[in-house]
């Protein structure tokens, strides 16, 4: 015969998915402007929704011995701002921000 406690377990385990799926269907992701001027790179982002946005600006740089870059991941906080920026020696081929939900 099945423990109740064991029964308790699983229904608490399945109401922690339910909130992780309605947490990923709420809006989320700062809203980001890429810039580049010559070699440097620059992001504004700015995050209107209530969770923190944890945002990373991506460099590929054009030449082949140009190392692309990451820029450290920085926090755009609700109604906050995060500017990134980074370069290549020479040209940039693309930049981009990737984004990453931060655990409450």
């Amino acid at each position: 015969m099945a423990d109740d406690g064991d029964a308790r377990d699983a229904r608490h385990r399945g109401d922690d998915r339910d909130r992780r799926r309605d947490r990923e269907r709420e809006p989320f992701g700062a809203s980001c402007r890429t810039t580049a001027q010559g070699s440097l790179v620059t992001a504004f982002c700015h995050n209107p929704y209530p969770e923190t946005d944890r945002v990373q600006l991506h460099i590929e740089c054009a030449r082949w011995w140009d190392v692309d870059s990451d820029s450290a991941p920085a926090e755009a906080g609700p109604a906050g701002y995060a500017r990134l920026g980074g370069r290549c020696w020479k040209e940039v081929e693309s930049a981009w921000v990737s984004h990453e939900r931060v655990a409450p």
